[in-house]
């Protein structure tokens, strides 16, 4: 298996997050792979950004996470029944991620179909189909992650991401979803994805 190595999540976080689409993240779960491909990822700089949980450097048990060593996984709860995945960035110290806000179901798509609605893929609706894996707590309750993986290495199972696969579109930026309280930092733009 091929993963992305440390130096890919040990660069600037916007690099990184540009980067990751495309790539593949797999989530080894019941004896089975549920993958899918990285189609929109946003940005979190600590050391700058208002919207970043870790704003300033602000360590608390929450964040604690956000400063280990690049190539972390990174889970939390919003809304306190929503669980994120973020990846870790830049050297250990510097708090920074990219949240995986949506995916492209590859294998799998059968267990992540009864995960996330409870109910076969050929049941979904249109717009069950639609909207099946496009935001962070989607996808992570399609692919059965949760805090238990918090602090995960991302370079071992049942965790990781592969390198890009297949032919990718224009990359597209704007500003991050549902961070109006932070500011100046709310316009950053700092959000990406791609026509894949």
């Amino acid at each position: 298996m091929t993963y992305l190595p440390r130096a890919f999540y040990d660069r600037d976080t916007l690099t990184v997050a540009r980067d990751l689409l495309g790539c593949v993240l797999v989530r080894e779960y019941g004896g089975e792979r549920l993958t899918g491909r990285i189609t929109e990822t946003e940005a979190y700089i600590g050391r700058c950004d208002k919207a970043c949980h870790a704003y300033h450097y602000k360590r608390t048990r929450r964040t604690e996470t956000l400063f280990a060593r690049p190539g972390t996984a990174y889970l939390y709860l919003i809304y306190g029944m929503y669980t994120c995945l973020n990846l870790v960035t830049e050297p250990a110290g510097e708090p920074a991620a990219v949240l995986i806000r949506g995916l492209e179901p590859l294998e799998g798509a059968e267990t992540m179909a009864r995960l996330r609605f409870g109910r076969d893929l050929d049941e979904l609706t249109a717009t069950q189909r639609k909207n099946f894996l496009n935001g962070p707590g989607k996808l992570c309750k399609g692919i059965a992650l949760d805090r238990t993986l918090d602090g995960h290495d991302l370079l071992t199972p049942p965790l990781y991401v592969q390198p890009r696969q297949g032919e990718m579109g224009a990359i597209h930026c704007g500003p991050r979803i549902g961070v109006d309280y932070a500011q100046e930092a709310k316009d950053f733009p700092w959000r990406f994805w791609a026509d894949m």
